[in-house]
């Protein structure tokens, strides 16, 4: 008898009080799904994981020099290369999106120490963070697990040295702007030398204001990229459900043609199609259409990232 196929993705707001320091929860939970690679891509965000069952193996980290390996939990910096996560067909767990501008008040720490890097939760958090893995694979379903995580945050939310105000100012301009504005116009609006704000940034954010600023752009792109093809595969699949047989095939072709690649270009500040090509070999380490090709499976409602709240 053949297992039913289980794909599960949740995401919620934290508490409100958490939202100037988490951006989202997300669950999710695979069972009996096709073995997969998954690349963890460059993003605006800091990343935590919590394993369920199943630890999580990776197969290269952001920082080549990391050792491939199964990890129960994980809190990863910003970085300008993917990560990549494998899968035997079930995965399971809770992954929290960490603003850099928070990570001084929750963790400790400025965000530029975890940069390019994959450490354990409990590496960071110490007890709390052994605390919460332990209570979420205790909690029954996803509510109560995100109620743990918004009760032990809380308890962590502590003052740890202010972030300077003009560091804070270029961060927020840069997701405002998409990642299009320009390094010299952010130094001059904050009265310091480049060199002054490209140090002082890094310590709070993790990268230069322009790695930054590459970042911020090519999130924006893929994410745009990949509701576009969501949305035109429903369409295809929508439109194919009378036909035997077409239905699946034209979502699956859907999202290998027609996204409108020079248009999204365009919309994301690049200087044409080519230039949003090269970035997406740089940071995803593959073209735009083998991303989607491994990660299409994957798209559905609620399980893509739409950027509420990251300005």
């Amino acid at each position: 008898m053949t297992t039913a196929a289980i794909d599960e993705h949740i995401r919620r707001l934290p508490a409100e009080s958490l939202r100037p320091y988490v951006a989202w929860y997300t669950g999710y939970r695979q069972r009996a799904v096709a073995p997969a690679l998954h690349r963890g891509l460059p993003s605006p965000l800091l990343t935590l994981i919590f394993t369920l069952d199943e630890p999580m193996t990776l197969l290269a980290h952001p920082d080549p020099g990391q050792r491939p390996g199964d990890w129960t939990t994980l809190v990863g910096g910003l970085h300008t290369s993917p990560a990549l996560i494998s899968h035997q067909g079930a995965q399971s767990g809770v992954q929290i999106g960490l603003r850099p501008l928070g990570a001084r008040a929750l963790l400790g720490l400025p965000a530029g120490e975890l940069a390019q890097l994959d450490v354990p939760a409990e590496a960071v958090l110490g007890p709390s963070g052994a605390r919460i893995h332990e209570w979420i694979r205790a909690a029954p379903g996803w509510p109560e697990r995100f109620a743990v995580l918004d009760e032990i945050f809380l308890t962590l939310l502590s003052p740890k040295g202010a972030v300077a105000p003009e560091v804070a100012w270029a961060w927020r301009l840069l997701l405002r702007s998409g990642g299009t504005t320009p390094v010299a116009r952010l130094a001059a609006a904050t009265g310091w030398s480049e060199r002054h704000l490209n140090g002082r940034f890094r310590t709070e954010i993790g990268l230069s204001p322009k790695a930054a600023a590459r970042v911020v752009r090519f999130d924006r792109a893929r994410r745009r990229l990949a509701l576009r093809s969501a949305g035109q595969a429903l369409r295809s699949a929508g439109q194919g459900a009378g036909s035997a047989g077409q239905g699946a095939g034209s979502a699956g072709q859907g999202a290998g043609a027609g996204y409108g690649l020079a248009a999204l270009a365009a919309d994301c500040g690049y200087f044409d199609q080519a230039h949003l090509a090269r970035e997406f070999r740089a940071l995803a380490g593959c073209p735009p259409s083998q991303w989607l090709a491994e990660e299409f499976r994957n798209i559905q409602a609620g399980v893509w990232p739409t950027g509420e709240g990251l300005p």
